[in-house]
C-alpha cells in the first residue's frame, strides 16, 4: 500500500487537505496516544528527555515487590501534581469539535489522563484506565486518586515540598533515599493493596474493555490514529485488523511508528498545529 511521509513539524496544507478527504465521506475512529499530550505538559516515553529513561513499573513488580510498591506511591506523590493540573491542549479540542461536527464517531485512548473528556469529547474509551482513579487488589473497592494523595501526604508530609523530573506514568524520578522510610496506606475497606486503576506494562487489558473497544472500532470506516507510536500492542491490534479488513489508516503524529507500512496516509506534525488545522479543513 502506497504511504505518503510527510516531514517538519508543521504540515503543509496540501497534507491537511488530504487527511480531511480520506475522512469528510466516512466515519472515522480514533485511537490515540501520549503524544497527544505533551503539549499539556505530560512526557511521553519518546520525547527527548535531560534526565535519564527508566522503564516503567511492571504489573509483575508491582504485586510482587513491596519495596517497588513503595517506590511507585512515593515517586507518584510527587508526579500526580503534573497530571492533575494538566489541561486539554489545541489537539484534544479539534478531536472534541470533529466529533460534535459528526466526523469522529469515538476515540480510543492509550492515555490515562482523561484530557479527551476534559475537552469535550463524549464517546472515549480509555485502553489503559486512567489515572485518577485507585483500586483495592484485594477486594476491589475503587477510590479518587486525589483520597489517596491526601492519605499519602498525610503520612508522608516531606513529600508535599519534593520536586523531580516527572514521567509519562506521572510518577517522578525521586532517590532511593528520599523513598526510603515512605509509608504507603492501604486500602481502607479492607487493608488490602491498592494500585491505580490503571492498565501497566505487563497487564492485560480486560476483556469487556477490549470487546467494547472492537465495537466502537467497528462503527469506523477509517482509523485515524493521533500521537501514538503503535508499540504497544493495545494499541497496534487496531491497525492491524484495519489493515487486513482494508480499512484505510491514516497516522498522525511526530516520529516514526509501527504502523506506518500499514498506512494510507501519514502526516508528520505536531497535533496542536496537525489537528485544529483538520478542523478548518473540515469546516468543523
Amino acid at each position: 500500500m502506497a504511504v505518503a511521509f510527510l516531514s517538519g513539524t508543521v504540515p503543509v496544507d496540501a497534507d491537511v487537505a488530504a487527511l480531511a478527504d480520506l475522512i469528510r465521506s466516512r466515519p472515522t475512529v480514533v485511537l490515540s496516544g501520549a503524544g497527544i499530550s505533551t503539549e499539556s505538559g505530560i512526557p511521553d516515553y519518546r520525547s527527548p528527555r535531560p534526565e535519564p529513561r527508566r522503564a516503567p513499573v511492571t504489573y509483575q513488580e508491582f504485586v510482587g515487590h513491596e519495596a517497588v510498591r513503595r517506590r511507585y506511591w512515593a515517586r507518584s506523590a510527587v508526579g500526580w501534581r503534573r497530571v492533575a493540573d494538566a489541561r486539554p491542549n489545541a489537539g484534544h479540542a479539534a478531536l472534541a469539535a470533529l466529533e460534535r461536527a459528526g466526523y469522529v464517531r469515538g476515540i480510543l485512548t492509550q492515555n490515562v489522563d482523561r484530557l479527551h473528556q476534559a475537552a469535550g469529547s463524549t464517546r472515549v474509551l480509555e485502553l489503559h484506565g486512567a489515572l485518577d482513579g485507585v483500586v483495592c487488589l484485594a477486594c476491589g473497592t475503587r477510590s479518587p486518586r486525589a483520597r489517596m494523595q491526601a492519605r499519602l501526604l498525610e503520612l508522608n508530609p516531606d513529600l508535599g515540598a519534593a520536586d523531580a523530573p516527572v514521567a509519562p506514568d506521572g510518577d517522578a524520578d525521586l532517590t532511593d533515599r528520599r523513598i526510603a522510610g515512605v509509608r504507603v496506606p492501604a486500602c481502607e475497606a479492607c487493608g488490602g493493596i491498592l494500585k491505580p486503576d490503571v492498565v501497566f506494562f505487563g497487564e492485560n487489558v480486560p476483556k469487556p474493555r477490549v470487546e467494547q473497544a472492537w465495537d466502537l472500532y467497528g462503527e469506523g470506516e477509517v482509523l485515524l490514529v493521533v500521537g501514538s507510536s503503535l508499540t504497544v500492542f493495545s494499541g497496534y491490534r487496531f491497525v492491524l485488523r484495519a489493515s487486513q479488513e482494508r480499512r484505510p489508516v491514516a497516522i498522525a503524529t511526530l516520529g516514526p511508528t509501527r504502523g506506518d507500512a500499514l498506512a494510507r496516509l501519514r502526516v508528520e506534525g505536531a497535533l496542536g498545529t496537525t489537528l485544529p488545522a483538520l478542523v478548518r479543513a473540515l469546516g468543523a
